[in-house]
């Protein structure tokens, strides 16, 4: 049998091999694929009538829903105050569990003091916290903003505490024998090494903090994405509904995208180009 002319380096590997790399074009076909086939299988249930167009309206009336709302009922500004609320609440998230979850990483008893509380609050339902918020914030922009925060918070400061932990004990060995102090391996030698892994962590933590947006805008919104979501579920619009839902997810997309240009852009070396 005739053996392939083709030096070993040159041939590619099969396009499923395990943790095997594919090229861009491959890539984008692929993502694309995997969204055309629900819209179209979307597509042919609403058009087949299986369904009431009331439960499942078609794409294109979804879709003339959203150019309605754009045009007629401020959807821009609807979008931007969600997105106001999602970014306030995970940037509050994010400025105090960075540094609370490099101290639990770190350092034995702040684990200690800090960690089984954290895991004792995170699985509390957020939205078991609308009453007290209420109560403690009334019910302006800081109380949306504070379900965010508790619904991102508590599961941040664990990963990122799990980031920290994962720096291999070799590297903080050589720095303590190179004589570094502690505030030297810290931010030299642990936070460096875990920053590819907590920016992983925030582009996560980020997805959660959408998805806790209508129950955010349950709190007295008379504006917003969730808002328009909910008011459109008590009069049965779902295409309202899917049209929020869609845009949420469009948005959510653009914004892990963003985090994945960043990854690369600032840890190369972790995809092949560095």
């Amino acid at each position: 049998m005739a053996k392939s002319t083709v030096p070993a380096a040159r041939r590619r590997p099969p396009l499923w091999s395990i943790a095997g790399q594919i090229t861009r074009r491959q890539y984008w076909t692929l993502a694309a694929v995997g969204l055309a086939v629900p819209l179209l299988l979307w597509s042919a249930v609403s058009a087949s009538g299986l369904v009431d167009p009331v439960f499942m309206p078609g794409p294109m009336r979804v879709v003339e829903r959203a150019w309605t709302w754009l045009l007629e009922d401020d959807l821009i500004g609807d979008a931007g105050i969600s997105i106001y609320r999602v970014v306030m609440g995970f940037l509050l998230s994010a400025v105090i569990a960075l540094p609370l979850g490099l101290l639990i990483g770190a350092f034995r008893p702040a684990e200690a003091l800090f960690e089984p509380l954290t895991d004792f609050i995170r699985y509390m339902p957020a939205v078991a916290f609308i009453p007290l918020v209420m109560l403690w914030l009334g019910i302006d922009e800081r109380a949306k903003i504070s379900i965010i925060f508790i619904g991102t918070f508590f599961q941040m400061v664990l990963m990122v505490a799990d980031n920290v932990r994962r720096v291999p004990r070799a590297q903080i060995e050589a720095a303590q024998t190179m004589g570094a102090t502690r505030g030297e391996i810290l931010e030299l030698v642990m936070l460096q090494s875990a920053k590819p892994a907590i920016l992983d962590t925030l582009r996560i933590t980020m997805g959660w903090a959408w998805t806790y947006l209508v129950v955010a805008e349950l709190v007295a919104a008379n504006s917003g994405l969730g808002y328009a979501i909910l008011k459109a579920q008590r009069f049965l619009k779902t295409d309202t509904i899917f049209a929020g839902i869609i845009l949420i997810g469009v948005i959510g997309l653009v914004i892990d995208q963003s985090f994945r240009w960043l990854h690369r852009k600032a840890f190369p070396w972790m995809h092949g180009r560095g």
